[in-house]
């Protein structure tokens, strides 16, 4: 996992303040202070990062790319959608860059390596070792079915069924109508739940 310390340090100075005028317009929120978005945000960027499709030994980097961006707009941040949905574009846009990317190299160009997982580290400190067994093999499967979608159903069903995003949030996020977002989560959710069955014959996810 990277550290807070380590990261802060590589980014470039921030953007310079909007003018008196442009912030007269806004809400008088308190700024945002970055070194307190990452804590906050850190472990959703990396668990969304992998359930995007990002590869387990690129996290790291998918994730730290998406902070420097965060860094360097965090000043121009508007506060027109959830600080975590502003994010959750930005790391959107981060991973399908990766995963084009991806797809041009060679499986073998792939770091095998794996960091923790933050779901899975949170049953470790948890539960026993039989939750903690249980919850590394859920999140594992559920990564594996959800790599059997493709990249639109992916999306639209992390935001909605794992995230509780609204459709008007997922499609300000997407850049998608509504109607489409509907028309998207419904094939995703049949798809998910034909992977679902699935991996469940070959009884690689257990519902007990």
């Amino acid at each position: 996992m990277l550290a807070l310390s380590t990261l802060s340090s590589s980014f470039p100075a921030a953007r310079p303040t909007e003018s008196a005028e442009d912030l007269a317009s806004r809400d008088e929120s308190p700024a945002l202070v970055f070194d307190d978005v990452y804590e906050e945000h850190f472990d959703f960027v990396w668990r969304s990062a992998r359930r995007l499709g990002v590869h387990e030994g690129a996290v790291d980097d998918v994730v730290q790319d998406t902070f420097l961006v965060v860094h360097r707009r965090l000043a121009d941040f508007e506060r027109r959608s959830s600080l975590k949905t502003w994010i959750f574009g930005i790391l959107l846009r981060v991973a399908r860059d990766h995963r084009r990317h991806t797809r041009r190299k060679a499986p073998h160009s792939i770091r095998p390596e794996a960091p923790t997982d933050p779901e899975t580290l949170t049953a470790a400190t948890e539960h026993g070792p039989h939750e903690r067994a249980a919850q590394t093999e859920a999140v594992h499967a559920l990564h594996a079915i959800l790599d059997e979608l493709d990249d639109e159903k992916r999306e639209v069903f992390i935001l909605a069924d794992i995230e509780q995003l609204s459709a008007t949030e997922i499609a300000r996020t997407l850049g998608i109508k509504p109607n489409t977002v509907s028309s998207r989560l419904r094939l995703a959710r049949e798809a998910f739940n034909l992977a679902l069955a699935r991996h469940r014959a070959r009884g690689e996810w257990r519902t007990e």
